[in-house]
């Protein structure tokens, strides 16, 4: 394998659009509030990537050298785990995708708010910062919170409000409190993305001593967990899209929850953890494919 197909797999493209999905909502947001900005919205649909890939690389090294990535690992096989790259390689990999961030970030908040308002360029930049702390912290460092149960809430906080309400906000230099529902509904659709993950590896991240809230409850309580996040965000959904008076082709986005409702039995039916892992690509596609529709309903047809 080449280098840079060693580097494309580290950056695990797949995770891609799950990442972007909040940027689509948020721009969604919006334009039914009255705002679009096409560089805007490209600055930020980069910007998340490139915080995605930081995430993946920082995610690769961390389980890398804890030694969590072992031959046993089910799904694909990782960078510094199968020795496509060293781990020096993949820090400086972190480094690099670090800097270009931050440029990004600025970038972005420079095209948002320009330089004379000093609050909310602060504000956005200690946002930008702590996003790529916790793209690190996830699995590097003693007390990774990825290893402690939390992935979950900073997955929430991070994919589902900021995302979605932070790009709300570079648009309209305000946020709508009922906006917070469709952001809960992409937060806890990519909460499931994780759990699922954390559900397929219960065995071996145990092994290792990674404390996810998977291991921690177990696979059947996390299976009940992850029809409640599922089910929870679809309620929210459907709530905002019922409450609001954008054109009646809104309703298309509930189209993607179809194959989660499968996915759902597919679990339910399940106790083979090598079994999960193909449901980990069909819900990250019906997130992203749910946020692409929200934002053809929202941002062509109000």
């Amino acid at each position: 394998m080449t280098k840079v197909k060693a580097w494309l797999n580290a950056a695990r493209l797949r995770t891609l659009p799950l990442s972007i999905s909040g940027i689509f909502v948020g721009t969604a947001l919006a334009a039914y509030y009255g705002a679009t900005n096409v560089i805007i919205f490209i600055l930020a649909l980069c910007t998340t990537i490139g915080l995605q890939v930081t995430s993946n690389f920082a995610n690769d090294y961390g389980d890398g050298v804890k030694g969590t990535d072992g031959d046993d690992r089910i799904g694909p096989k990782r960078a510094l785990q199968s020795g496509l790259l060293t781990a020096a390689e993949l820090k400086r990999g972190i480094y690099i995708s670090i800097v270009i961030n931050a440029v990004l970030i600025i970038s972005l908040i420079i095209t948002s708010f320009g330089i004379k308002d000093v609050l909310y360029p602060v504000l956005f930049l200690v946002l930008g910062a702590l996003a790529i702390w916790a793209a690190i912290k996830y699995t590097v460092g003693k007390s990774a919170y990825g290893y402690q149960g939390l992935g979950d809430v900073f997955v929430f906080i991070f994919f589902g409000l900021v995302s979605v309400l932070g790009s709300m906000f570079l648009y309209l230099k305000f946020i709508d409190l009922f906006a917070v529902l469709p952001a809960i509904a992409i937060g806890l659709l990519s909460v499931g993305v994780l759990n699922l993950n954390n559900m397929r590896d219960i065995k071996s991240d145990t092994a290792v001593g990674k404390n996810t809230l998977a291991v921690k409850m177990g696979l059947s309580m996390a299976k009940k967990y992850h029809y409640t996040i599922l089910v929870v965000s679809f309620l929210c959904l459907f709530y905002f899209l019922f409450t609001t008076n954008a054109s009646q082709l809104r309703y298309v986005s509930l189209v993607g929850y179809l194959p989660i409702l499968v996915h759902l039995k597919k679990v339910a039916l399940t106790d083979k953890a090598a079994e999960l892992d193909p449901e980990l690509k069909k819900l990250a596609l019906s997130t992203f494919f749910i946020a692409v529709l929200f934002f053809i309903s929202y941002y062509y047809f109000l």
